[in-house]
């Protein structure tokens, strides 16, 4: 059976859900193919959630710190299934219904199953077939990228979607990969090994728990094994479409159009220009204005990133090293949030601030801080980056005291005297 709409969008997660509410009332007949669950990763096995777990976390330590801000003594025991219980419920319980409703009250047709791409313009599910009349939309994300490790089939491991959402608690655990999912943990007690690579895994003595086995011959012992090293694009459902890839075998678009060909767009993770849910929801967003007719283009020079250690890890922007691939005349301004005023309250220690300008053009290309709330404080920077307002001008912007982006003023000043 062969229905035609005049876009079919396979993936029904966040770029999909922005497609869905920038097409309502548009006049256009959209179905949008999911196999999993709308909302995609973020709501059930990513940001969501871990960011719920890493909270308790947070708790805990906050509840440290207080021994040495405001009490002689603080006793506490943990209770992880309710810790379990808590993240469980804000990842919706794994529940989609509310989400679904939602996405079919835009007007679009959601069919489960899980779709694969006869050509472009074609989606098959089962034995039904979803053509698109007018455009194609791939959207359909990414996966954990397992790696080729010796004995690792062989063992029981969790990527990202067991350590989100934990239903206990195990005594030790390995982390492969030290990317944004393996350094989103509790970090007292982790002991890093950097430049000495796994080569094998196998089962702990008796069958329990798992070793790590690394290139110079240590050997690690944890109860659990979680996989950290990527992600990899989920190609097994269009790559038989002929459509390009990159050399790591992303879906290949042009990052202003997000188009793959004529009348195909890919958005979010699928793309491969960024992992983050709010890129894949903005992707959303744009692909929707163009089918419409509308000239419209991505503009990925202000992505804001976040990483949500303690402290938090924000940037947007340039580098130093690529603004100099980039051929700018680079000046950089830098300092420690530690020693702010609101440093000392938080008792915060060991940050940092390092801001990139082109002298030249005398604007900020780039920012990176390590702080706590650094995400929130991030906001101001990606609208400078973005607008390319003068450096000179974010100088003389007034920031409250003794709030934590206070700490941008001296920054800004200092790097604005050193532009043109």
């Amino acid at each position: 059976m062969t229905q035609e709409f005049d876009v079919v969008c396979l993936g029904g997660g966040v770029a999909g859900e922005a497609l869905a509410g920038g097409l309502r009332d548009s006049g256009l007949s959209l179905a949008i193919i999911e196999r999993e669950l709308v909302g995609g990763e973020c709501p059930y096995w990513g940001c969501v959630p871990s960011k719920t777990l890493l909270r308790s976390g947070e708790t805990l330590t906050e509840a440290g710190r207080a021994r040495g801000l405001a009490a002689s003594r603080v006793d506490w025991e943990l209770d992880f299934p309710s810790i379990s219980k808590r993240v469980l419920w804000m990842a919706r319980d794994l529940d989609d219904t509310r989400p679904a409703a939602a996405l079919e009250a835009t007007g679009a047709k959601l069919v489960r199953g899980e779709g694969k791409l006869v050509d472009q313009r074609t989606v098959e599910v089962g034995d039904e077939r979803y053509v698109a009349l007018q455009s194609l939309v791939i959207a359909n994300g990414s996966t954990a990228a397992i790696p080729p490790i010796p004995g690792l089939d062989a063992v029981s491991y969790w990527t990202n979607r067991q350590a989100a959402v934990p239903r206990d608690l195990p005594i030790s655990l390995a982390v492969l990969g030290g990317g944004a999912i393996g350094v989103e943990l509790e970090a007292d007690g982790i002991e890093l090994v950097i430049g000495d690579p796994c080569v094998g895994v196998e089962k702990g003595e008796g069958g329990s728990g798992v070793v790590v086995k690394l290139k110079s011959g240590a050997r690690i012992n944890a109860e659990r094994l979680l996989v950290a090293t990527g992600r990899r694009p989920n190609f097994e459902a269009w790559e038989k479409a002929g459509l390009p890839r990159t050399e790591r075998g992303w879906l290949k678009v042009d990052p202003t159009t997000l188009e793959s060909g004529p009348g195909v767009f890919g958005a979010g993770d699928v793309t491969g220009i960024g992992g983050f849910t709010h890129l894949a929801y903005y992707h959303g967003q744009v692909v929707a204005r163009r089918v419409r007719g509308e000239d419209s283009h991505a503009d990925h020079s202000a992505v804001p990133r976040v990483t949500f250690t303690d402290p938090e890890v924000a940037s947007v922007g340039l580098s130093e090293a690529t603004a100099h691939e980039k051929g700018m005349e680079v000046v950089i301004a830098s300092t420690d949030p530690g020693e702010a005023a609101r440093g000392y309250i938080h008792d915060f220690h060991g940050g940092m601030l390092k801001l990139v300008g082109d002298r030249r053009r005398g604007v900020l290309v780039g920012a990176t801080l390590v702080s706590p709330r650094a995400g929130e404080i991030l906001g101001e920077l990606v609208l400078a980056v973005k607008l390319g307002t003068p450096v000179r001008t974010l100088a003389d912007v007034i920031h409250p005291y003794p709030a934590f982006n206070r700490v941008l003023g001296a920054a800004l000043a200092e790097l604005a005297g050193k532009t043109v």
